[in-house]
C-alpha cells in the first residue's frame, strides 16, 4: 500500500545533516544582484540543518536574475515576489511569526532603502516588519568593492548595527562577494541559538606591525590582517565577546578594535587587557616584526650619502606574556614558515607550542600556491599539546576560521568539563 505523501518532495533534506535549526522558520529575502543564485545554496544549506525556509524576492530579481520556481524547489514552499492581500509581510515578519531573517544578498540599493526606513519592495517590507517585530535580521552584503567602500554606503552599514547582524563580504577580483552559505549558516546558528563560544572572552590579535626607521620609513612585512580578522569576526558569530588588538592590514577591523602600530604598542595592549580582565581563549593571529631598528632616527633620513647600515634587535615575543599572565587563558599560536615539507612545518609549529607554553598551535606556509601572503584562502595544520595534528585544506579564511574555531571551542568546552 502506498503512503500518500504529505511533504514537499525538496524537504526530504531536511535534517540531514545536523538538527541545530530544527523547527526554525527562516524568511530568506533575495534582492538583485548577480549572486542571487547562490540563495539555492544557502536555503538548502539551512534545511539540512533542519531549518523551514520562506524565500521573499524582490520583482526585479524574480524576473531577470534567478526564476521564483528554482527558489520554490530549493525550499519546497510558496515564494513571495509581490505583496497581495494576503499581507505576505505581516505574515512572515509580524510578532512570533519567524525566527530569523535573512537578506542573501544583499544589494546597496537594499542597504540604504533599510537604513532609510523605505519599503517599496516585498523584501524592504518584510525587513521593516521585522524591525518592528525584533525578529533577528542577518545581511550578508554583495556588490563591486568600490560600491561597499562609498562612505554613504558606510553610513548605511554603521547605521544599521546594532540592530541587525552583518556577515562581511569578501574583497576578490575588485568585488565584494556575498560571503560563503557555510559563514551565513553559523551567523544563522549563533543568532538562534547559544553559539559554541557563547560566553567565553575572546582575545585576537590581527595584522602586522611597523618599527620605525625614521619617522616615514619602516621595517614591517606582508601580512594582509584577513585571517585575524575573520577569526575575530567568526568568534563574535559563535557567541563570544571579543577584543581585537589589531595593527596594520587590508582588512578593515569594526569600531571596538584596539588599533596599534609597532610591536611595543601591541604588547603594551595585550598585557594591558590580560592584566585588566579574565580571557577564556587568546589568539595570536598577527605577524609582529621579529626585528626592529636598534636607533630610530627622529628626523628623515637623508638618501644623498648613497647608502646606509641598519643595526636590528629582536622585538619581544608577546606570545611569551600569554601564560604569564593569565596561566587558565586557552592559547592559540600561529607559525609561518615558507616552502617547507609539512613534516618540518609541523616539527617547527610544534617546537613554538612548547616554547610559549600554548594549547595549539596553527602553522601554515606562505610559500604555498593558493595561501601566499595577503591571499584571501589558507591551508593550515592545527596541532595540540599531545602532538595530534588536524590538516584544513586550503579554503577561504573565514571558512578556516570557522573551522578552527569549532576545534578551539570543543577543545576550551572539553576542558572546562573535566576541571
Amino acid at each position: 500500500m502506498k503512503v500518500k505523501r504529505e511533504t514537499h518532495p525538496s524537504k526530504d533534506i531536511v535534517g540531514s545533516d545536523g538538527s541545530e535549526l530544527d523547527g526554525r522558520k527562516i524568511v530568506l529575502c533575495i534582492t538583485g544582484s548577480v549572486a542571487a543564485y547562490r540563495a539555492i545554496d544557502l536555503a538548502r544549506l539551512f534545511m539540512r540543518h533542519g531549518a523551514d525556509v520562506h524565500a521573499v524576492m524582490t520583482e526585479s530579481t524574480a524576473a531577470t536574475l534567478l526564476h521564483p520556481e528554482m527558489m520554490k524547489w530549493a525550499t519546497g514552499n510558496d515564494i513571495v515576489t509581490k505583496l497581495t492581500g494576503n499581507l505576505e509581510h505581516i505574515m512572515l515578519a509580524d510578532y512570533d511569526m519567524s525566527d530569523l531573517i535573512v537578506v542573501y544578498p544583499c544589494t546597496a540599493n537594499t542597504l540604504g532603502k533599510m537604513a532609510a526606513g523605505i519599503d517599496d519592495t516585498p523584501v524592504t517590507s518584510v525587513l521593516s516588519v521585522a524591525l518592528g517585530s525584533k525578529i533577528p535580521i542577518i545581511i550578508a552584503p554583495g556588490m563591486h568593492e568600490a560600491m561597499y567602500q562609498n562612505r554613504f554606503i558606510q553610513h548605511n552599514v554603521q547605521r544599521l548595527r546594532g540592530q541587525v547582524a552583518f556577515v562581511e563580504p569578501s574583497m576578490e577580483e575588485g568585488k565584494a562577494k556575498v560571503a560563503e552559505p557555510q559563514q551565513v549558516l553559523q551567523a544563522a546558528i549563533a543568532a538562534l541559538s547559544r553559539g559554541p563560544l557563547a560566553g567565553k572572552r575572546v582575545l585576537v590579535t590581527a595584522g602586522s606591525t611597523v618599527e620605525n626607521i625614521d619617522p616615514i620609513r619602516v621595517v614591517t612585512n606582508t601580512s594582509s590582517g584577513k585571517m585575524g580578522i575573520a577569526i575575530a569576526q567568526e568568534a563574535e558569530r559563535m557567541g563570544a565577546t571579543v577584543t581585537l588588538v589589531y595593527a596594520h592590514g587590508s582588512e578593515p577591523a569594526n569600531g571596538r578594535a584596539l588599533r596599534v602600530n609597532t610591536s611595543e604598542e601591541m604588547h603594551r595592549a595585550v598585557v594591558s587587557q590580560l592584566s585588566s580582565m579574565k580571557y577564556d581563549i587568546a589568539i595570536m593571529a598577527a605577524a609582529v616584526a621579529d626585528f626592529m631598528p636598534a636607533k630610530k632616527s627622529e628626523k628623515k633620513i637623508d638618501t644623498k650619502a648613497g647608502k646606509m647600515e641598519l643595526s636590528l634587535v629582536a622585538t619581544k615575543k608577546i606570545i611569551d606574556e600569554v601564560k604569564k599572565k593569565s596561566k587558565d587563558t586557552f592559547l592559540v599560536a600561529f607559525k609561518a614558515d615558507y616552502n617547507v615539507l609539512n613534516s618540518v612545518l609541523v616539527d617547527r609549529a610544534y617546537k613554538k607550542l612548547q616554547e610559549c607554553d600554548a594549547d595549539i598551535v596553527v602553522a601554515n606556509d606562505l610559500g604555498r600556491k593558493g595561501s601566499e601572503a595577503g591571499s584571501d584562502r589558507n591551508e593550515v595544520f592545527v596541532i595540540d599539546r599531545k602532538r595530534k595534528i588536524i590538516h584544513l585544506p586550503l579554503e577561504s579564511k573565514p571558512v578556516i576560521a570557522i573551522k578552527l574555531l569549532e576545534i578551539v571551542a570543543e577543545s576550551v568546552n572539553d576542558k572546562g568539563r573535566h576541571e
